[in-house]
């Protein structure tokens, strides 16, 4: 069977596209569609992605008008929530270490919610016979 092989692109509405994008490169480093096909775009780090779909009603993510929510891997956790945060950009650490790393929550500046990880070895590794 055929499967897909990654995540090749995320698309979502704005109030205020140029200045959401802005955000996303300023403060995550992630940049916009470039103006041509012979530029680059962006490019993430290989490792694992999760796809979660939810009940509709779900509260495992807020807000809840929201029906979806970005995780983006992050290297280093700490310094990614003190680059943030003296941007003046609230974040939420999760206290506990997961047996796949740990997490923090913020939102863009249009309140989209926003997950950021940062996985441990453990989940760094692809499984035997995963591609």
């Amino acid at each position: 069977m055929e499967r897909a092989t990654g995540i090749g692109g995320f698309f979502f509405r704005s109030r205020d596209p140029d200045a959401l994008g802005r955000w996303y490169a300023e403060h995550l480093g992630v940049s916009m569609p470039p103006p041509a096909y012979d530029d680059p775009d962006w490019w993430q780090d290989e490792g694992p992605t999760v796809w979660g779909v939810f009940a509709a009603g779900s509260t495992d993510f807020a807000p809840l008008d929201r029906p979806w929510m970005i995780s983006f891997r992050v290297r280093d956790l700490d310094a990614m929530v003190a680059q943030l945060r003296s941007a003046g950009t609230t974040v939420e650490v999760d206290p506990e270490a997961y047996p796949n790393g740990r997490f923090a929550t913020t939102a863009d500046p249009e309140g989209n919610p926003i997950q950021l990880w940062e996985p441990n070895a453990n989940a760094m590794t692809r499984p035997v016979g995963r591609r």
